[in-house]
């Protein structure tokens, strides 16, 4: 029961919110309330889950020298040595056998994204996270592949302007991670860690970060200018007038978008957290309610308002 326990830990469920992104597609495409739809990208969720776990134990295998000086990696199972390196490997090919048959029971191109995000991630385990830059693109990479697949699960459109926005905000989260990183830790101590921490001079993370929070806004800005329709015709738009009768009722989540967004920024800056996205999302009340209010407001105007 204590191998499995610190299994349990060591596949990282916090992680698990990343994957939330699969159903993106579904929520602004309006078929959330379908359930058939919903039933197969909640399978989907949970095919990325085993995927994400999977690699996360092999990940802790292959860095656990680095970990191990970490000073709070350094309480990991496997780092700890609570579980043996050859158990840590076999369960996680068998996560991803399970979950890589079950992709391809949804349908051919779910099992490709889903065959594509594991080739990804072992390239980022084993090179491409020790590559200044490539790394950062590498976590954004597999943020979109969570989208496609998605959307190839209810066979529905997807949005140019979504896939930049999840690229651009990946992008933002894992520079942020990066300065959080360097911040917390000396140069030197951030190249036993993790040596391409070493590469990256604080002043260009900064400009990183600043650049992708721009992008984030800007492509999210164009994407729900871009998306619904105007509400002149619903019960809502009758009692407009002809002035608001018009504009994409989406943007009204704008604001919501910058307010989490400064947020974070000063989370990064001024509390130096962001090392750890997910944790800051749970454990910061004030950014944890702007994405709830954002999750409202969205699905008021999509599913109720039919905008």
């Amino acid at each position: 029961m204590a191998k499995l326990y610190y299994l349990l830990v060591s596949a990282r469920p916090r992680q698990w919110l990343k994957n939330l992104a699969v159903f993106a597609a579904i929520f602004f495409d309006g078929r959330l309330a379908n359930r058939e739809d919903f039933k197969t990208v909640t399978f989907v969720f949970i095919i990325f889950c085993l995927l994400s776990s999977a690699i996360y134990l092999i990940n802790d295998v292959v860095d656990i020298a680095a970990d191990q000086v970490h000073f709070s990696k350094k309480e990991r199972p496997i780092a700890k040595g609570l579980i043996s390196r050859n158990l840590a490997v076999f369960t996680s090919v068998l996560l991803l056998t399970a979950a890589l048959l079950t992709a391809l029971q949804i349908s051919d191109l779910v099992f490709l994204s889903a065959l594509v995000f594991v080739t990804v991630q072992l390239f980022y385990s084993f090179s491409l996270k020790q590559i200044i830059l490539l790394d950062v693109l590498t976590i954004a990479a597999t943020f979109m592949l969570r989208v496609f697949a998605g959307s190839f699960a209810i066979n529905g459109p997807l949005s140019a302007w979504l896939i930049l926005t999840v690229m651009m905000l990946s992008l933002f989260l894992a520079i942020g991670k990066r300065r959080s990183e360097v911040t917390l830790l000396s140069h030197r101590q951030a190249a036993v860690h993790r040596k391409i921490l070493s590469h990256y001079p604080l002043n260009l993370l900064d400009g990183l970060v600043f650049m992708m929070a721009t992008a984030t806004l800007l492509t999210y800005s164009l994407f729900s200018f871009n998306t619904g329709k105007a509400i002149s015709t619903n019960l809502v738009g009758s009692f407009l007038p002809t002035t608001l009768s018009n504009p994409r009722w989406l943007m009204i989540t704008i604001p919501v978008v910058v307010y989490g967004i400064f947020r974070y920024l000063y989370l990064i800056f001024e509390e130096k957290e962001g090392e750890s996205p997910e944790k800051v999302l749970l454990s910061d009340f004030p950014l944890f309610s702007s994405v709830l209010v954002y999750g409202l407001v969205s699905f008021t105007i999509i599913y109720i308002f039919n905008a």
